[in-house]
């Protein structure tokens, strides 16, 4: 498979298709059933979701379809309303996601935070109107996709506190969003350093030897990349710890940390943040 994201969805498994969006790398993933059709994540804005509609509909006209987000953060979101406008599609999260997703002034946040990276994306930002899931996710729910049997899992928190895992059972494909990082490294803002290799282990759980796993962003990955991963986050959880008890400064033990001192300097501060409280 090609390291560039691709113009249109592309099948890794049984009817479960995968579209790399170039704006920030991320995956969307189309599960087909008979009569019926599911989408995971929206993208961040409505032009961008609406662009993606139309390239769900060259493989599917089922409609309604239902729509899941893995989690609250703005381009996995953001394109709610507009995917859901053309059939009032029901969209589901876990219930801390749909907690963030109600705090006020998220689009605007969004916009700031983006605005040195990408301008005229933090101007799109800035006018979204986001739509909330309604249907809230607390351990397990299961959907039935036109015949086909599909999990949406909470795990364990990871890269925020309420990540969803989309498990399609007959496709053996898992859905990970961005507690798997394939095109760059993980992010950790919002996350939970000590908790997350847990939610893995726990996703390995799901895996036999061919899963298909789909990242948040990036290529579509194996069980074995996620382990390599598991294997990297216990590292880092464990080298906070370790220089928490030796008093050393974040900024100084972020410098030779697992996946690099940019990504890992916010999970060094919120690990140390946690042993400290």
């Amino acid at each position: 498979m090609s390291d560039a994201p691709s113009p249109g969805f592309v099948e890794v498994a049984d009817r479960v298709h995968v579209l790399r969006y170039p704006s920030v790398d991320i995956n969307v993933t189309l599960v087909v059933g008979d009569g019926a059709a599911l989408v995971v994540d929206t993208l961040s804005t409505p032009a961008q979701a609406r662009e993606l509609e139309a390239l769900a509909r060259r493989i599917t006209g089922a409609v309604p379809w239902t729509i899941v987000n893995t989690h609250h953060h703005f381009d996995h979101c953001f394109g709610n309303a507009a995917l859901a406008a053309s059939s009032g599609a029901p969209i589901w999260a876990h219930e801390a996601a749909i907690a963030a997703m109600g705090v006020p002034g998220r689009a605007r946040a969004a916009a700031e935070g983006y605005a040195p990276v990408d301008p005229d994306l933090a101007r799109e930002l800035a006018d979204v109107e986001l739509l909330v899931p309604t249907n809230a996710v607390r351990d397990r729910s299961t959907l039935d996709i036109g015949g086909r049997e599909v999990d949406l899992r909470f795990l364990g928190r990871g890269h925020t506190a309420g990540d969803l895992v989309v498990h399609v059972l007959d496709a053996d494909a898992v859905i990970a969003g961005d507690l798997v990082e394939e095109s760059g490294p993980p992010a950790f803002d919002d996350a939970f350093p000590f908790e997350w290799p847990a939610t893995l282990d726990a996703i390995l759980r799901l895996c036999g030897a061919d899963t298909v796993v789909v990242p948040g962003h990036g290529r579509p990955v194996g069980p074995q990349f996620v382990l390599g991963q598991h294997e990297e986050q216990a590292a880092l959880a464990e080298w906070i710890r370790d220089a928490y008890a030796a008093a050393v400064s974040a900024e100084s033990a972020a410098l030779a940390a697992p996946f690099g001192a940019t990504a890992a300097l916010p999970a060094v501060r919120r690990g140390y943040a946690e042993l400290a409280s």
